[in-house]
């Protein structure tokens, strides 16, 4: 395998999930997590990491660690904390953090919403759109300067789904009318976004997806329809109008049907303000789903798989790094001329440190090896990939999840903010070092 000069290693996290309450207004999620039952062990975010206060530490991290790029997101509910006037305050500490990563030689990655807005705000509501740009170019007024990379949007399919379809993440809305029309916004929140970040020199915007690789359960011809329904349903729908030429007509059809009436919100231009924006494409993986035909209404499909004994995350999840490989190289050849970048990928393993202080998750280490090889299978196919940025720097507030599911490089004591580099965080950095070679697995002793 051989990446390209320039490819950046790195690692993200969101600002909800790290950084606490301390300093910015009421968010949609603080609203959500006082709801009874709505977070796994009744947890918030108030204090999190504490990484707006322990940011120098964070940054040190990172260095430690030898990443090329670090992915942050500006809080939103910081940087406006009525929805309406920036904080200067907050736009200084963001400004500060962003000095210290490139002093650090770090490529910073911004995205700018990663599901957390001001209380009070809804992507139901088409006029959050316009507020979104207007966030945008507050942000990109005080860092456009200095940050090339900048995602408008995190996972459009996983805002509609989880908190206006399933009502399971915040604002917790369970209506699947509102639900395309939210998604819809998000899209058109992008696009508008993405204008006025152009409006800097330099500046590469785009959007991250979920992207979910949708595979038949059996060779028949309804398995591979509900596969297909599938792939439209949470990839094709926010692909194809970012990137290609509108909404697809089978996956809109479908919803017109489900909805009994045309998609209304879609107005004449929508299409035209969301596509022909996007410098490059950020691709969330983590696992693929397996379909199968259904009676079910209003979707004709079920997902049925990964079934059997294969390998899995704690969380239950299918660890299937080939997927990751065939998705880059069928994106590189369906979009040609954009650039890919892992935005997202890993995975929970829930190792805590033993006795010698030090936590050995070996599994995080195999999972890191080999899907950092499956992107370089892609990249040897011709896959134009920019970047791997592993999910997530460290542990942290996991949604509605709360704190049970780690995912991070570094272990985090959230009753003392400790930090410690697990086996895997050590690893990533010899990988790195070696240009994306992955050094053998190692013994556990031979971390020191």
């Amino acid at each position: 395998m051989s990446f390209p000069d320039g490819f950046l290693w790195g690692a993200g996290t969101s600002a909800y999930q790290i950084e606490g309450h301390h300093g910015r207004g009421e968010s949609v999620w603080d609203e959500f997590c006082r709801r009874p039952g709505a977070v796994e062990g009744g947890g918030d975010a108030s204090r999190a990491c504490d990484s707006f206060l322990r940011w120098r530490e964070d940054v040190e991290l990172i260095r430690e660690l030898g990443l090329g790029a670090y992915r942050f997101s500006t809080g939103w509910s910081r940087v406006m904390p009525e929805g309406t006037r920036a904080d200067p305050k907050a736009l200084d500490h963001y400004e500060r953090f962003v000095d210290a990563l490139l002093d650090a030689g770090v490529e910073p990655v911004l995205t700018l919403n990663h599901w957390d807005m001001p209380a009070g705000m809804s992507w139901a509501e088409r006029s959050t759109a316009h507020a979104f740009a207007s966030y945008a170019g507050a942000v990109a007024e005080r860092l456009a300067d200095r940050v090339t990379w900048w995602i408008t949007q995190n996972e459009p399919w996983i805002i509609a789904l989880l908190g206006y379809q399933l009502g399971l993440h915040a604002p917790g809305v369970a209506d699947l009318g509102t639900a395309v029309k939210a998604g819809h916004h998000v899209l058109l929140g992008h696009g508008a976004a993405a204008d006025v970040l152009h409006a800097h020199a330099g500046v590469m915007a785009g959007a991250a997806l979920s992207l979910f690789p949708c595979d038949p359960a059996t060779g028949s011809e309804a398995d591979w329809a509900a596969a297909a329904g599938s792939d439209g349903y949470v990839n094709r729908w926010y692909l194809d109008p970012l990137l290609g030429d509108g909404y697809p007509a089978d996956t809109r059809e479908h919803w017109e049907r489900a909805l009994g009436h045309d998609l209304a919100f879609v107005l004449d231009g929508d299409e035209a303000a969301i596509g022909g924006r996007s410098d490059f494409l950020g691709i969330n993986y983590y696992t693929r789903r397996v379909m199968a035909a259904a009676p079910a209404d209003p979707f004709p499909w079920r997902v049925v798989g990964p079934s059997g004994d294969v390998a899995r995350t704690d969380e239950g999840w299918e660890i299937n790094p080939g997927a990751l490989r065939d998705l880059l190289i069928g994106l590189s050849r369906r979009f040609p001329g954009t650039p890919l970048m892992i935005t997202e990928n890993g995975g929970v393993f829930g190792d805590a440190p033993t006795h010698d202080g030090r936590v050995h998750d070996t599994r995080r280490i195999a999972y890191l090896r080999d899907h950092v090889a499956a992107v370089g299978e892609a990249v040897d196919a011709g896959a134009d990939v920019r970047g791997y940025l592993h999910w997530s720097l460290m542990d942290n507030f996991e949604w509605a999840l709360g704190y049970r599911p780690r995912f991070g490089l570094v272990h985090v004591d959230y009753a003392t903010g400790v930090r410690t580099i697990k086996d895997s965080g050590r690893y990533y950095a010899r990988l790195i070092a070696g240009g994306g070679t992955a050094p053998a697995l190692p013994r556990i002793e031979a971390f020191g």
